[in-house]
């Protein structure tokens, strides 16, 4: 019995139940057997009434287990083997009662007796049928009980057949059930494997289940799922899938609508997103399923899993407004507002659609950023983004290209009036004052227009380089304004690359000269100094005004080249002049930034031999504002040099006042916009003037006036007590020859001439025009202009008295005299006075010049 294999609790209290079947067939085929046999109480014996009682009694205790708790209990871990012992001795103790009683009956006894075992064991082995061996060993013990009862030769023979044949069977029988109870466990074992999994995938929040039945409700819903969306439990079961996913006429019909479509065809479906209906926050799904079938082929439902892509959405809408929009402003950044643009232009079939496009710079931003710190500059980004946005409402998307540079894409809008209204207010509304951190903060825009007229296909690119040109010349003409992009727009800009490529060979070449401005001591009106001015004499072009190839100097990164021959040349020039007269020289900023600067300062002075003290180097304001440099530390050493340190262009700036206490400055220019016009009635630049020069004064520094044109000006200046005066009044910049000539003379005493009285203010423009004269028009370009007047080049010795019709811009032409010329500078007299701000708004004209001989008047 060692052998026998544990049986499981369940099937064991299946044997006890089941076993007064086998007690009642086995009384039944006793009956029959003492009835049949005409048994009688004489033949009652000992061993026979001790194994029917045997019987009894073991009978009653394999059924007492299933009925009773306490008996499981008393049985306890060895219940299994203690079953499978009274089982056979029950078989045993019965066949033995049994034949004992057929073998005193004679052979037919026997038969009957033999009959009624088979009958009585059958019942008893098809209990014991789910274990095979205790089945065999049950056997085994009722042919033990047999032989027991009667030792006859053809029982034994019997038993001795039966018996190998029943081991056998059950060992055969036991092996499959083994293997079969081993893949029921093992499948028992998977399911709980496959549930548990299940369960954790849910738990994980990465996914959950859902089925419905034949008609869309849901008969299950995983719990996640339902806390999700904050649902009830009892009321969620029943309801139509798509009840839950959707609601009627939201957004997301669509997703309805399909898997309506995926229900009525029974079509399996992959990754429909969908969106959740009954949820108190907007909740994304994406949900896969199919169709499932019974047995019998008939449709059942849907089953399937979820996944919830709420956070998945978040995160792609936080990626996208990355990807798409300005950190700092939350407008569309460089790339989307070109991808927006780029859509404006085409339509949906690919035909060119009508578009207009901004570009604006805000004017002074850079110094509000390098004085009031960058936490200030992007707070004023701010506001000035809600600003523009306001302005330009439904009527166009704004983008932000970086920096102080914005965009507007303006679909369907190419009225050249309606875009000059639009522009007009973001300029105003850009320039009122911002309180930013207790700071009031005056800004302007400038900008530049270009349009797409919807009858040919304008390319994006193209359009932004030709609104950055427009933006461009809006700048140059003074800021605060607008320009449209027009052709000739297209001629500065390769006029300007190509007077970068000649600059270049011109330093090369030795292409470049100086002219010397003289510097007058007001009290003495003697000349001081000379303030060096780089001069370029173009081959074909003629004089290059410096107002135009220095920006091109400083952008391509010429100036540092032509401010050290500047420097060089000018020492070796002054070198020769008397040691009373000084040199001044400018110097640019990316000069200042070079720390080798100061080096190049000192081997200029020693191989020129000029003393140290004799040099003034001009600086403006603007080295101060670059946070990386170490200006104190520049100073140090140029003054340690000996060399002379003059603030140039002083008022300009924002912080000029901070920096004059420590920079060991040895004289402040005053900026020529402070001068023109100081004589004039009404004027606040004369208060300027004397305040500045008051606190030169007390910083024990000189003044330089600079700019000074007329008589008024020059008397206004001496009043105030500047000590030097710089200007057309006492002469323009001459070349070395005339300089020296100048100085020769006794005392190097000079004489003002010029104007009595201030003129009108004039103001800088860079704009070609066209001069009308005898049926020709000669192209010229205005240098500045006024109300009354303006001053032009590109026609040379004009005769004083010449009348012209100037074309100053598209459907804007004024008559001209020629008041005076000289070279190819002509002073032009309006005859009736125009409108500077009609002026700024008009296009440049398009021209259409006279023979290239006839150019010269």
């Amino acid at each position: 019995m060692s052998g026998i294999n544990p049986i499981s609790a369940v099937s064991l209290l299946a044997i006890c139940a089941l076993w007064p079947i086998v007690i009642g067939v086995r009384t039944l085929a006793l009956t029959i057997t003492v009835v049949a046999g005409g048994f009688a109480l004489s033949d009652v014996s000992l061993p026979l009434v001790m194994a029917i009682l045997v019987s009894i009694v073991i009978d009653i205790l394999i059924y007492l287990p299933s009925v009773s708790t306490r008996a499981r209990q008393l049985a306890g871990v060895r219940f299994p083997r203690m079953l499978a012992w009274v089982v056979c001795l029950s078989s045993a103790a019965y066949s033995f009662a049994l034949l004992s009683i057929s073998h005193t009956l004679g052979p037919v006894g026997e038969l009957f007796g033999l009959i009624a075992l088979l009958g009585a064991l059958l019942p008893s082995l098809v209990v014991l049928v789910p274990h095979r061996m205790l089945m065999f060993l049950a056997s085994a013990s009722t042919a033990a009980g047999v032989l027991a009862a009667c030792g006859e030769l053809q029982f034994m023979i019997g038993a001795m057949v039966f018996l190998p044949a029943m081991l056998l069977v059950a060992l055969i029988r036991s092996k499959e059930d083994h293997e079969a109870e081993a893949k029921v466990d093992q499948q028992k074992l998977n399911n709980e494997r496959a549930r548990c999994l299940l369960s954790d995938y849910e738990k994980s929040g990465r996914g959950w289940f859902w089925e419905t039945d034949r008609h869309g409700r849901i008969v299950y819903i995983s719990h996640e799922a339902i806390s999700a969306i904050e649902a009830d439990p009892d009321t969620i079961i029943g309801q139509p899938l798509s009840s839950v996913i959707c609601s009627p006429g939201a957004e997301g019909g669509g997703s309805e609508r399909t898997f309506n479509f995926h229900f009525s065809a029974r079509t399996a479906f992959n990754d429909l997103a969908v969106h959740v209906a009954q949820s108190a926050e907007e909740r994304a799904w994406s949900l896969s399923g199919g169709p499932f079938y019974n047995e019998f082929g008939q449709f059942v439902g849907f089953r399937g899993h979820g996944t919830d892509l709420t956070e998945v959405k978040r995160s792609h809408e936080a990626v996208t407004q990355l990807a798409r929009y300005d950190n700092l402003t939350g407008l569309a950044n460089r790339l989307y507002i070109k991808e927006l643009f780029e859509k404006a232009l085409v339509g949906h079939r690919g035909e060119p659609n009508p578009c207009s496009l901004f570009l604006l710079d805000l004017d002074r931003f850079k110094q509000v950023n390098d004085t009031l710190g960058h936490p200030i500059g992007d707070a004023l980004l701010k506001q000035v983004s809600e600003r523009l946005k306001r302005t330009i409402g439904d009527s166009g998307e704004v983008g932000r290209l970086g920096g102080d540079e914005f965009q507007v894409v303006l679909p369907g809008i190419i009225s050249e009036e309606r875009l000059a209204d639009i522009a007009r207010s973001v300029i105003v509304n850009l320039s009122h004052p911002y309180m930013v951190e207790g700071n009031q903060i005056v800004i302007g825009a400038s900008v530049g227009i270009a349009i797409a007229d919807g009858r040919h296909v304008s390319g994006a690119e193209t359009m932004i380089r030709n609104a950055d040109l427009a933006l461009y010349s809006a700048k140059e003409n003074g800021r605060g304004i607008w320009k449209f992009y027009s052709e000739d727009m297209h001629k500065v800009a390769h006029e300007r690359r190509a007077l970068e490529g000649e600059l270049r060979a011109a330093l090369q070449a030795g292409g470049m000269s100086i002219a010397y401005q003289p510097v007058v001591n007001v009290a003495t009106e003697t000349i001081s100094g000379f303030e060096a001015l780089a001069r370029w004499e173009h081959p074909v072009r003629g004089p290059i005004s410096p107002g135009v190839f220095v920006p091109i100097a400083e952008e391509s990164g010429l100036i540092m080249q032509l401010g050290e021959w500047v420097l060089r040349t000018a020492c070796a020039d002054a070198a020769a002049w008397p040691r009373q007269v000084r040199i001044a020289v400018n110097v640019s900023p990316m000069q200042f930034a070079d720390p080798a600067f100061p080096a190049i300062v000192l081997n200029a002075l020693a191989q020129s031999g000029l003393e140290p003290e004799r040099l003034e180097l001009e600086i403006t304001e603007s080295v101060f504002l670059d946070d990386k440099l170490d200006a104190a530390r520049i100073f140090e050493r140029l003054k340690a040099i000996g060399v002379r340190l003059a603030l140039d262009d002083f008022g300009t700036g924002y912080s000029a006042l901070g920096y004059l206490r420590t920079a060991p400055f040895d004289k402040i220019k005053i900026d020529q916009s402070f001068v023109r016009g100081a004589a004039q009635s009404g004027s606040a630049n004369s208060a300027i003037i004397r305040s500045i020069v008051s606190l030169a004064e007390a910083l024990n520094m000189e003044t330089t006036a600079e700019g000074a044109e007329t008589i008024d000006e020059l008397e206004l200046i001496r009043s105030l007590g500047c000590s030097h005066v710089q200007g057309y009044i006492y002469g323009k910049p001459l070349g070395l020859k005339e300089a020296n000539e100048r100085l020769a003379g006794v005392d190097s005493h000079v004489e003002p001439i010029g104007h009595k009285h201030s003129r009108e203010t004039r103001y800088k423009v860079l704009r070609t025009i066209g001069i009308h004269h005898d049926g020709y028009c000669y192209p010229a370009r205005i240098k500045n202009i006024s109300p009354g007047g303006a001053l032009i080049e590109g026609l040379w010795d004009v005769p004083p008295g010449t009348e012209f019709e100037v074309a100053l811009g598209v459907n804007l032409k004024v008559r001209a005299v020629a008041r005076w010329s000289v070279e190819d500078c002509t002073g032009l007299q309006f005859e009736l006075p125009i409108s500077l701000e009609k002026f700024r708004r008009s296009s440049p004209p398009q021209i259409s010049t006279g023979l290239p001989e006839l150019l010269r008047a």
